[in-house]
C-alpha cells in the first residue's frame, strides 16, 4: 500500500483501555446517583467522545455533562489511564512500518495530553511523530475535527497519501469526511457490522492481517 502517513486510533486500535475507562465512567455515574453494578456493562463509552455518549445514553444537560466529564477524569487521571495494555503485536507493527519508511501519527478522540502520557508509559510514543487529539476542555472531540487538526498542523495537503486505521464507525466517517481511506479493525470495539455500514475500505480481523494490508505494494 503506497501510503506515506498512517494514522491510528489509540482505544481499541493501539491499546486495550476498556478497563480504565469503563471504571472511569462506572465512578462518574454512581457519584452522579446513576448506580451502576458492573464496569463491564460500560463499554460503549470506549471509542466515543466522551461527552457525546454522557449525552446520548443518559440524556444529560450540558452542566450535568461538565460534571459527569469532571468526575470522570477524578478517577481515570491517576489511575483509570494506567488501567489499559498494548494489543499483543502491536510495538512489532509500528516498528516494521517505521523501519519501511512509514510516517506514523495518532489521531484520537481523547485529550491530548492523556493520549501521550499512555504512549510514553507503554513505550509507544517513539514510533510516532505527531499526536492528535482532543482539548482538555473537550473541544476537537470529533474524528473529523482532531484529523482537520492533525492535517493543518502537519501541513499535510494531499489527503491521497494518508490512511485512517480505527476500530470504530467514528475513525471511519471521520476520516472519510476529511477524503482519508481507512481500514477498520476487528480486535477492538467495533463490529464489522459497524465497519462495514460506516464505510471502511478494508476490514482485518488482526494485527498481523492489519501489517499484510499496510505494507502491501498493491
Amino acid at each position: 500500500m503506497e501510503k506515506q502517513y498512517i494514522l491510528f486510533d489509540l482505544d481499541g486500535t493501539l491499546t486495550d483501555s476498556a478497563e480504565g475507562i469503563t471504571k472511569s465512567a462506572q465512578y462518574a455515574l454512581n457519584a452522579m446517583g446513576i448506580p451502576v453494578e458492573n464496569h463491564q456493562e460500560l463499554s460503549f463509552f470506549v471509542g466515543p467522545p466522551l461527552r457525546d455518549t454522557f449525552r446520548d445514553y443518559y440524556h444529560m444537560t450540558e452542566e450535568e455533562i461538565d460534571e459527569a466529564v469532571r468526575l470522570f477524569r477524578v478517577y481515570f487521571r491517576p489511575k483509570g489511564i494506567f488501567e489499559n495494555e498494548v494489543y499483543e503485536g502491536i510495538p512489532e507493527l509500528l516498528e516494521h512500518l517505521t523501519e519501511a519508511g512509514k510516517i506514523l501519527m495518532v489521531a484520537t478522540s481523547k485529550p491530548t495530553d492523556f493520549a501521550e502520557t499512555i504512549l510514553e508509559h507503554f513505550h509507544l510514543d517513539q514510533y510516532f511523530d505527531f499526536v492528535a487529539g482532543a482539548t482538555m476542555e473537550e473541544g476537537r472531540t470529533k474524528k473529523a475535527d482532531v484529523i482537520a487538526y492533525l492535517l493543518e498542523e502537519c501541513q499535510l495537503v494531499d489527503t491521497s497519501e494518508l490512511i485512517m486505521v480505527g476500530d470504530r464507525a467514528q475513525d471511519v466517517i471521520g476520516a472519510r469526511e476529511m477524503g482519508i481511506p481507512t481500514i477498520g479493525v476487528l480486535y477492538g470495539y467495533g463490529s464489522k457490522k459497524e465497519l462495514k455500514e460506516a464505510g471502511a475500505d478494508y476490514i482485518v480481523k488482526s494485527i498481523e492481517e492489519l501489517e499484510e494490508v499496510l505494507l502491501s505494494e498493491d
